[in-house]
């Protein structure tokens, strides 16, 4: 059985499909994980990738066969070993396609990086989260500046430190999750961010996430300001930027409304 199901479309879904181990990853979905999103981002037919879950839980961090493999690591493999998870968070992260995380059960762990290197995030009412490393004698290195960007330093501060579990409202309440619903109400909830992400320009949401990462926590200075005043300039220049403006003046729809929000499902 192939630890991903890929469902190939402008509206692309990456499920994770290992539900007898809880979606628990190891080297072989690192690796598959990296190249998906990849080849997902370089394809210009893709407008939105939906990383899901199969079974009970969205994913429960580490395999415990790879864990045991781990255990008898030396200190370059175990750098090895890191740096390949690093670069699959990186590529998750700067994947030039907006990307949702639908979360239908319990997240813990490396799971938890996986969501925050997610642009959105939609949960299950019923799931819990956890950040489980320190009862391992761990921490979650690896995951944590894109943890931290999702929910905050503060509440990384409790959670990092005392590994307890979180409910869904709570990821909501710190930021982690953007929306909780119930079971039956996830693939709608989804659909609802897929319709708008579809009814804006492609390039515009491209254009806009490197924005996001460019300006993020950065001194609003004389350089940035010169960034972000090239950047606009650059875009209402671009033959999509033109198109979204006259459909405007012109009150007909853009040309890149083609497309349902539901074909992924």
């Amino acid at each position: 059985m192939p630890t991903l199901a890929i469902t190939h479309g402008p509206v692309s879904k990456v499920t994770l499909n290992r539900p007898e181990v809880r979606n628990a990853f190891n080297d072989e979905v690192i690796t598959e994980l990296t190249q998906a999103f990849t080849q997902l981002g370089q394809n210009p037919q893709v407008r939105v990738i939906v990383l899901a879950g199969e079974g009970p839980a969205f994913c429960a961090g580490a395999d415990l066969n790879w864990m045991r493999r781990m255990a008898d690591y030396t200190q370059a493999e175990n750098l090895t070993d890191a740096a390949t998870m690093a670069e699959m968070l990186r590529v998750i992260y700067t994947c030039p396609k907006p990307t949702i995380a639908r979360i239908q059960g319990d997240v813990y762990a490396g799971g938890i990086g996986l969501v925050a290197a997610c642009d959105m995030a939609v949960s299950v009412d019923s799931a819990n989260f956890c950040l489980s490393e320190v009862k391992l004698g761990l921490c979650p290195s690896t995951i944590s500046p894109y943890v931290l960007r999702a929910m905050g330093a503060r509440a990384a501060h409790r959670y990092f430190l005392t590994a307890e579990r979180f409910s869904a409202a709570e990821a909501r309440r710190i930021g982690f999750v953007h929306e909780v619903v119930s079971a039956d109400q996830l693939d709608a909830k989804v659909a609802e961010l897929v319709k708008a992400l579809l009814s804006a320009g492609p390039n515009a949401v491209r254009v806009g996430k490197t924005l996001l990462h460019d300006v993020a926590g950065r001194d609003i200075d004389a350089p940035l300001i010169a960034h972000t005043v090239a950047g606009i300039a650059n875009i209402r220049a671009s033959a999509e930027g033109k198109e979204g403006v006259q459909s405007f003046l012109q009150k007909r729809k853009p040309n890149w409304l083609t497309l349902s929000p539901t074909d992924w499902i």
